[in-house]
């Protein structure tokens, strides 16, 4: 009888048991991934980024020059200039202009003084303050000229004005001539300043006076700003789409981007003013001009650099239809058709060409390797589709393999998309750039934007694409988890469908916490700090992740877009053997899955899960806070063919196996 209990008491624990392992299992979403069918391939360059020269992206960001106005080319010569004179020192400025003889910097600065006794001396301000680091190397350099000998002292000054690094320079001779020194800074200043002083009495011809840190990438004098170039390679690009979008417009034809005016020597480089200047007037900033330091070449170099493709984009004909829709004739289209080929050969073509040689002038012999170039940026109507027809014409006539990235217009859908779309498919042309600065909801309901689009068709490239919490181009719109969560989501139906987007990049890139214009960016900085936002670290994690081949991955045979708030896209590596899935959850509970992986061949017990997570969708990542909300990696097991794991509320999760 005690027997018979004992065996009755345990058959109902076992049951028990079986019974809450089914109520487990059945409150575990269930999703099915086939490693053993590789579906289409991913391009190595599927994730990408995108530069454009707006919240003071390279001058005053990327670009390491500390001086602001450097050569005096600015509307107001002196602008970011402050005279001082201290005693009974005199001194006085005039701006020559030499536009016949030196078309591309015609401005330069005469100075005179007197400063037997006293001081008579220039301050920059640089770009809201000069970015100063304690026992770091600073590099001055002028062209100068003079009829006798002059002797300037140079110091960087901290934001009470004390001297926080001197040296002394010496000028002769009245041809113009590079003069340079180098000095140590003693302390770390946020705010720095630069500060010239003339001894004695004499005069001088000035221009393109200049500071850079000793420290940028690479170490290339007049180079780039280490930290921020730091921050794209982690991202280990697939490409760099350059020189941005309507910048390659321009507010007019004139002030378009011109390629060709910002290669060769830095000092004969044609500054103009930067289209972002005033654009907006809640963020007016007229001090904002581009002197092309970083040009053409540091562009190619910077996405070599970074294992990059390079993907230039070129002006067709036509400004910035936002503002005065300026279009050339197409009868005189002649000069913008040959700035794209010229381009072309100046990437790639030998040496004994005209543009090819100027590249190994510049110290790069070897081609740049360039496959694609985009022509205009975000047109639309048929006065583009008739340009288009012509560039591509052209440029496939004499390089047949580069590939064309053509504009969808500025929206994702509506009529001027509406109106392009069937016209470049029509056309075959080779990639229609879309792009969608919407809310966190749109990103959410598009999740399955192409999974119905024709596979026959022309490849997509997600050009730009940001989610904006509040109205587009407010500036309370925030680089926050709520954004980053939508974009991931979006970004597995782009992974999904990789056979019909070969591309995609966020935008914009970089913005100073002090001059941007634009919100919201995915990497912000100020003088001596950066810092990636929550969109920067799920751009990161896709872009490390990316794969070989898609994988298909469902739940009941369904897409794993946005039922239950779960997003979801698969990848097999075929380089290191693994299968990688990734889980979005969007909603405000936690899910447990199961995961299944049938098919495989031979799976380690051992992974890696990768989650990156806020319990608040307003969290931020701040220059003080910079890891705020960052991915966090931990061990999992695969038990089986199966992996079993909890999504937090609000996050984005990778698993990684090797399973292959």
């Amino acid at each position: 009888m005690k027997l018979y209990k004992v065996y009755r008491c345990v058959m109902m624990l076992l049951a028990a048991t079986i019974v809450l392992s089914q109520l487990a299992t059945a409150q575990s979403t269930v999703l099915t991934v086939k490693a053993d069918k590789p579906g289409v391939a991913i391009q190595p360059n599927m994730w990408g980024i995108f530069f454009e020269d707006i919240n003071f992206a390279a001058d005053g960001g990327i670009y390491a020059e500390l001086v602001k106005n450097r050569s005096f080319e600015f509307y107001e010569p002196l602008m970011g200039w402050k005279e001082a004179r201290e005693g009974s020192a005199t001194g006085g400025i005039l701006i020559q202009n030499l536009s016949t003889t030196r078309p591309s910097n015609p401005r330069h600065a005469s100075i005179s003084w007197n400063a037997a006794t006293g001081v008579y001396s220039l301050t920059n301000e640089g770009f809201r303050g000069m970015g100063i680091k304690k026992d770091l190397q600073y590099n001055f350099s002028l062209w100068a000229k003079t009829e006798g000998n002059v002797k300037l002292k140079i110091e960087l000054l901290n934001a009470s004005g004390a001297s926080i690094g001197s040296t002394t320079i010496s000028i002769s001779g009245n041809e113009w001539k590079k003069h340079t020194a180098s000095f140590t800074a003693s302390a770390t200043e946020p705010k720095g300043k630069l500060r010239i002083s003339f001894e004695g009495k004499g005069s001088l011809d000035a221009d393109m006076i200049s500071l850079f840190p000793n420290d940028t990438w690479k170490n290339r004098p007049g180079g780039l700003r280490a930290d921020l170039v730091q921050l794209l390679a982690d991202l280990k690009p697939g490409f760099i789409r350059f020189p941005g979008g309507c910048i390659v417009e321009g507010h007019e034809l004139d002030t378009r981007y011109q390629w060709k005016k910002t290669v060769g020597q830095v000092e004969n480089r044609e500054l103009i003013v930067n289209r972002w200047n005033t654009e907006f007037k809640h963020r007016s900033a007229p001090d904002y001009y581009q002197t092309f330091g970083l040009g053409f070449f540091e562009y190619f170099q910077l996405a070599e650099d970074i294992g990059a493709d390079p993907l230039p984009i070129i002006n067709c004909g036509m400004a910035c239809q936002f503002n005065t829709s300026e279009v050339v004739p197409l009868n005189q289209l002649d000069p913008y058709l040959q700035d794209a080929l010229d381009l072309i050969e100046f990437a790639n073509g030998s040496t004994d060409t005209k543009w090819g040689k100027l590249r190994a002038d510049m110290g790069h012999p070897a081609p740049f390797n360039l496959k694609m170039m985009g022509v205009g940026n975000e047109q639309w109507g048929e006065q583009y589709v008739e340009r288009y027809k012509i560039f591509a014409s052209a440029i496939k006539a004499k390089y047949p393999g580069i590939k064309i990235i053509t504009s969808a217009g500025p929206s994702p859908d509506g009529p001027l998309f509406e109106y392009l779309n069937p016209i470049l498919r029509s056309l075959n042309v080779d990639f229609i750039d879309e792009h969608y600065y919407r809310s966190p909801e749109w990103f959410l309901k598009n999740a399955s934007r192409y999974d119905t689009y024709d596979r026959k068709g022309p490849n997509i490239f997600a050009g730009e694409y940001a989610a904006h919490t509040e109205k587009k181009v407010q500036p309370e719109n925030k680089n926050n988890w709520e954004s980053a969560l939508a974009e991931a989501a979006f970004m597995t139906g782009l992974e999904r469908n990789a056979d019909v987007v070969q591309m995609a990049s966020y935008a914009p890139l970089f913005a100073h916490v002090e001059g941007w214009q634009w919100t919201p960016d995915l990497i912000w900085f100020d003088n001596l700090r950066s810092f990636g936002t929550p969109n920067y670290y799920v751009q990161k994690l896709f872009s490390l992740n990316k794969g070989t081949n898609v994988l298909s991955i469902t739940t009941g045979n369904e897409t794993i877009a946005g039922k239950n708030g779960l997003y979801a896209s698969a990848v097999a590596d075929n380089n290191t053997k693994d299968v990688i899935i990734k889980v979005v959850n969007t909603g405000d509970k936690e899910q447990s899955v199961v995961i299944e992986v049938p098919g495989v061949k031979k799976a380690s017990a051992a992974g890696t899960l990768t989650v990156i997570r806020s319990a608040n969708a307003e969290d931020v990542n701040t220059l003080d806070n910079p890891f705020n909300v960052k991915p966090v990696e931990q061990a999992i097991s695969l038990k089986g063919k199966s992996i079993k794991t909890v999504l937090p509320a609000g996050s984005v999760s990778i698993i990684k196996v090797k399973a292959l």
